[in-house]
């Protein structure tokens, strides 16, 4: 009997912990929204180089930084006192230029030609 009444209890606490689930954000996977949530923030730039290469950018510290999103990590790069264009870390560069925006992250990976893509 107190085998029954443990088991009863224990399904009325996942039942009741249900509803909680939608409470703090966690996925329905029984919502039909086939929307698409962007992986990027709704204040970064995306830019489209040359070899259909992306990345996109955010601008921080009052435009002194800029935080680079490659699709698999990020990168900060502070502006350059040499060039208000430029900014830089290591062997990273990006130089914002319009569509002649360029990126280097070493002596392989360049970025060219660049272009700043629209909001929809």
């Amino acid at each position: 009997m107190m085998i029954k009444l443990q088991q009863f209890v224990l399904a009325s606490l996942l039942v009741a912990a249900i509803p909680a689930c939608s409470s703090i954000g966690l996925p329905n996977p029984f919502r039909d929204d086939s929307s698409e949530i962007s992986q990027y923030p709704k204040d970064a730039t995306e830019y489209i180089c040359d070899g259909n290469k992306h990345f996109h950018v955010r601008m921080l510290n009052n435009g002194n930084d800029a935080w680079l999103i490659y699709p698999d990590h990020e990168v900060n790069l502070p502006k350059s006192s040499d060039d208000h264009r430029r900014y830089a870390s290591g062997v990273i560069a990006l130089v914002i230029n319009g569509d002649a925006t360029t990126l280097n992250d070493g002596e392989k990976i360049a970025y060219l030609n660049c272009k700043p893509q629209l909001k929809k």
